[in-house]
């Protein structure tokens, strides 16, 4: 038993210098590849996966079976595979192998479905047997190849089951290949024909994949809405003769219809306009894009287009497809009239999908009023998704639901792509499901810990042995404390300052040593890798290590003993860095104090012990460190931060505060900064090649003409050639008239940023690590490991460095590293959308049921918007101009309460619809003697459309300045009538 043959294959492949390079690979055919079945009496595998089976679900295949699957269904039909009643399942190896190599993200879930022992999913090394092996034979396509070995791998099965009374069926959606297996006499049908003849799961015909067979893109004889997508072989031609390039798409938040993608060798990036430029491609799809010459180049649409708003002016229904064509052509002339009269950019359009970037998506079905029909229109949450068409036999159960849902495909006669439902994740407005849509759409990690994970952590009660001190510095005399916002459990860091007796001060920044916890290769690491971060919502935080870990044992609290990894320097009066070091050590925090009471301390002059005198020395030397900081040019950013008080009993909103802002946030960042630009230049010294840092690039000089444009707007001029001279115009950026100004300001120029990332130090040059924001050659990330798994690996190195620790080898390869580094950065996006996204779900939350008022600031302006930024609640939200908004039911109801309608209001429904002007170049929009510009202050009417129940959207009116025919009067107020009546008697 074993190998009984080995082949030999031998290729050539030329290098990028011209060289022949001879490659030969070795493949080996054995006779002890074993079927899987349990109590089999010819194999002897030593872990069975498969049930020796008696019954059947089936009318179609009434005798005991097991299933063996094609490429095709593993790509198209995971969501069936998923479910509970698909179990014993073969999967052929060359199936896994094309699945990799096409679809990562379902390899994934595959390999997750083989791993899970109650699924009975069996991997079959046909590729390796000696009886199902297949060569490609003269004219083969690689895919016909493969489909053919599949089939060869379910005929040996057929063969080879009969000896123990057992069946094998064959599932595939390709009609040619069921076809051609049936030729052999095996049992084969469609996933969708096999599914329809289970008795014991009717719900399970939703969930199927209707997958069409592929049409002839090219085909000319019937009319099409779209363009044919070119061919993989053409397009790579195309690409490699520079006719045509490639790129990642990005949908614009502002409008559906418009894209960009960024092209290697321009600087600016290719617009894409309308759905027939678009060509079927989604946001984050690799595409193949043709430019348009010269004169057929655009500017970016002016015109914020809102696709479920224009679904409901135009009211279409959901079965009828007949007039695509005309709202195809009407949404090209909506983009049109607003095409922006700014600098022009490459436009083009797509051509062909690299790479699909389709995933499950979360939303809603919007109800269809023909009662019967199977067809439904599904509204996805990401707005820069469009609409979905699916087939559901349960309707009735699905309205008011937030519901998951896959794309199919998307044929070239069809305005929107067709998929099917996959399952049910709670009721609309319910808090878990709101959070998990939340969570979902941003591909965060929140399931709970598995069992393997834990059986990592230590046992309770967990002791700091003899063994411990003898390797670690102890530290516990020393007044150490932790500064942090109030309510924080999962205590990252703490701090201390003492004077010497030459003056001068030492200084200590102590770290949760996280990383003496979570060693490299285990379950709690690979845990903590693939979640990179803990992700902050509202109302919940979803952890990237275990509770016991975060808030207890690794948290550094106040008056116990915790293992640290702490930096120290000796600093003079004037904040110079003298030296440094690093050790391993064991600190006794003196108290877990919130940035307002370390402020109290530092504030209260009676004050005198050691832990306040140690926060007055801090917040001296941060305050000269910063300083140096901002001379060398770091900026100063600004964001729209507020704090939902939300009562724990109801979970309700109770009270939204901006966050203040005091001296001891300050002092503890400079701190934290100190302590991750040491950690840089440390690791860098000893590990130059596999050192993981974090670069800020400096933003290209077109992301920053928007801010430029808008200054421009109010006379200020500000210079954006270096960090340095865009802070010092920052500083200057003031308007009596506006306390906001400045803020306005400093937000503007954030949007203007590029994203922080992690990369390895051997995949760069030395001018490319730069932090622009920072204003520093060299920083990374070691303060925060319970929360961010990139200070792990910065701990692990500085733990070698020290010889605290020995290395490993993914630790020290900068490929792995690089590679780690791409999904560190993937997932802190992702975090940070997911806790953007929760905010605005909670202060729709706390808005719903009233209407309100707020100041508001002018941030951008369209041709029929205005974006505004309202401090109170901390978002960003669209005053549409095209036409006065109707009322909300909410704002019905309360405006119900009043008998009479003033004046004001009845003259202001008499007012004809007003026109607006909006100036591009000077940047205003214009209505009668009202001119709007950017950073100007509004007063605006704020209230929650309860009738989308999709996205609850908010519903912008303009209070002040007073437009006739567009403003609305002003809410009344408690003392109002009594002030009014007062004043009639003053005039008397």
């Amino acid at each position: 038993m074993g190998i009984l043959e080995r082949k030999q294959k031998v290729f050539y492949r030329k290098t990028k210098k011209g060289n022949i390079l001879k490659i030969v690979r070795e493949h080996y055919l054995r006779n002890d590849v074993w079927c899987g079945l349990d109590g089999c009496g010819s194999c002897e595998s030593e872990e069975p996966v498969l049930d020796m089976l008696i019954t059947s679900d089936s009318s179609l295949v009434p005798h005991p079976h097991h299933i063996l699957i094609d490429t095709n269904v593993a790509l198209h039909q995971v969501d069936v595979l998923c479910d509970d009643s698909m179990t014993n399942i073969v999967i052929p190896q060359t199936v896994i192998g094309e699945v990799k190599h096409r679809s990562l993200p379902i390899y994934k879930r595959l390999r997750d479905l083989i791993e899970n022992s109650s699924k009975k999913f069996y991997v079959f090394t046909n590729e390796h047997h000696s009886e199902c092996y297949v060569e490609r034979e003269e004219r083969e396509s690689a895919n016909d190849r493969n489909d053919r070995a599949i089939r060869v791998a379910c005929w040996w099965y057929k063969q080879h089951f009969r000896q123990n009374g057992q069946n094998i069926v064959f599932i595939t959606n390709d009609l040619a290949n069921r076809n051609k297996a049936r030729e052999m006499e095996l049992e084969a049908y469609t996933m969708y024909e096999y599914v329809s003849s289970l008795k014991n799961s009717p719900g399970l015909l939703d969930i199927v994949a209707i997958v069409e067979d592929e049409k002839d893109e090219d085909a000319s004889h019937q009319s099409y809405l779209y363009p044919p997508h070119w061919s993989m072989e053409k397009i790579r031609l195309a690409i490699k003769g520079g006719k045509l390039n490639q790129g990642v798409l990005k949908t614009s938040r502002n409008n559906f219809l418009e894209a960009n993608v960024m092209v290697e060798g321009l600087e600016k990036s290719v617009l894409i306009q309308g759905r027939l430029n678009l060509n079927r491609a989604l946001h984050d799809d690799t595409v193949a894009i043709e430019i348009f010459p010269e004169e057929q180049w655009s500017a970016p649409s002016t015109v914020v287009i809102d696709q479920e708003k224009q679904e409901e002016e135009k009211r279409g229904s959901n079965e009828d497809e007949d007039g695509d064509e005309a709202t195809l052509k009407e949404e090209q002339a909506l983009l049109a009239s607003g095409c922006g009269k700014g600098e022009r950019q490459p436009t083009g359009c797509v051509v062909g999908i690299i790479r699909r970037k389709w995933r499950q998506y979360c939303g809603i079905i919007k109800k269809n009023e023909i009662t019967e029909s199977l067809r439904h229109l599904f509204i996805p949450a990401d707005k820069k998704i469009p609409f979905i068409r699916i087939e559901t036999r349960q309707p009735d159960l699905l309205y008011g639901k937030r519901i998951i849902v896959a794309i199919d495909s998307w044929s070239r006669d069809s305005r929107n792509p067709k998929g099917h439902f996959v399952r049910v994740i709670g009721t609309v407005g319910d808090k878990d499901a709101e959070n998990e849509v939340i969570l979902l759409e941003h591909d965060c990690p929140h399931t709970k810990f598995s069992e393997s994970v834990l059986n990592c952590l230590p046992e309770l009660p967990w002791i700091i042995t003899e063994k411990d001190k003898a390797e670690r510095e102890d530290l516990r005399h020393i007044d150490v404390c932790s500064v942090d916002p109030i309510g924080c459990t999962d205590i990252d860091d703490a701090l201390h300052c003492q004077e010497l007796p030459n003056g001068n001060f030492e200084v200590g920044v102590h770290i949760a040593d996280v990383s003496h916890f979570i060693r490299p290769g285990t379950a709690l690491d690979k845990e903590a890798q693939n979640r990179s971060t803990t992700v902050y919502l509202t109302n919940r935080r979803i952890d990237m290590v275990p509770d016991l870990l975060s808030s207890n044992l690794c948290s550094l609290r106040g008056d116990v003993d915790r293992f640290a990894f702490s930096v120290l320097w000796e600093l003079t009066p004037q904040a110079e860095v003298l030296s440094s070091r690093f050790c391993k050590s064991i600190i006794k925090s003196r108290g877990e104090l919130s940035y307002e009471q370390a402020q109290q301390r530092i504030d209260d002059p009676n004050m005198q012990d050691n832990v306040t005198n140690s926060l007055r020395n801090l917040n001296m030397l941060a305050k000269q460190l910063k300083t140096k900081r901002v001379n060398a040019g770091a900026l100063v950013l600004a964001s729209m931060e507020v704090k939902f008080h939300i009562d724990p009993d109801t979970d309700t909103v109770v009270d939204i505060v901006a966050k203040q802002h005091l001296e001891t946030m300050s002092m503890v960042e400079e701190f934290m900064l100190l302590a991750n630009v040491t950690s840089a230049k440390t690791t860098l010294q000893h590990f130059p090649d596999c050192a993981l840092l974090r670069r800020h690039p400096a933003p290209p000089p077109s992301n920053f003409e928007p801010l430029l444009l808008a200054a421009k707007s109010q006379d200020l001029h500000l210079d954006v050639t270096s960090n340095k001279t865009l802070a010092n115009g920052l500083n200057h950026g003031t308007r009596d008239n506006n306390p906001f100004f400045n803020s306005m300001l400093r937000i503007m120029t954030t949007r203007c940023m590029m994203q922080a990332v992690y990369f390895c130090s051997g995949t760069l040059e030395p001018p490319e690590y730069y932090h622009y924001g920072l204003a520093t050659p060299i920083y990374t990330h070691f303060t925060s490991p319970i929360r961010r798994y990139a200070d792990i690996i910065v701990h692990r190195l500085l733990a070698v460095i020290i010889e605290k620790d020995r290395t490993y080898p993914e630790l020290l390869d900068p490929k792995k590293l690089a590679d780690l580094s791409h999904h560190i950065n993937y997932r802190h996006k992702m975090a940070q959308y997911a806790g953007r996204g929760s905010a605005v779900i909670t202060a729709i939350t706390a808005l719903r049921g009233k209407v309100s008022e707020f100041d508001a600031y002018v941030l951008f302006l369209h041709k029929n918007a205005i974006q505004v930024l309202i401090p109170t609640v901390g978002q960003q939200l669209t005053l549409y101009l095209d036409k006065k908004e109707k009322k909300t039911k909410d704002e019905g109801k309360l405006r119900k309460r009043d008998t009479k309608k003033s004046a004001e209001a009845m003259e202001v429904d008499k007012e004809p619809t007003p026109e607006f002007e909006f100036n591009e170049q000077e940047l205003y929009v214009k209505c009668g003697n009202v001119v709007i510009r950017p950073f100007d202050h509004l007063r605006v009417q704020v209230s929650i459309d309860a009738s989308d129940v999709q996205h609850q959207r908010v519903v912008c009116k303009l209070v002040h300045p007073f437009i006739p025919g567009f403003s609305v009067p002003p809410l009344k107020r408690e003392g109002d009538e009594e002030k009014q009546q007062e004043a009639k008697k003053v005039k008397k």
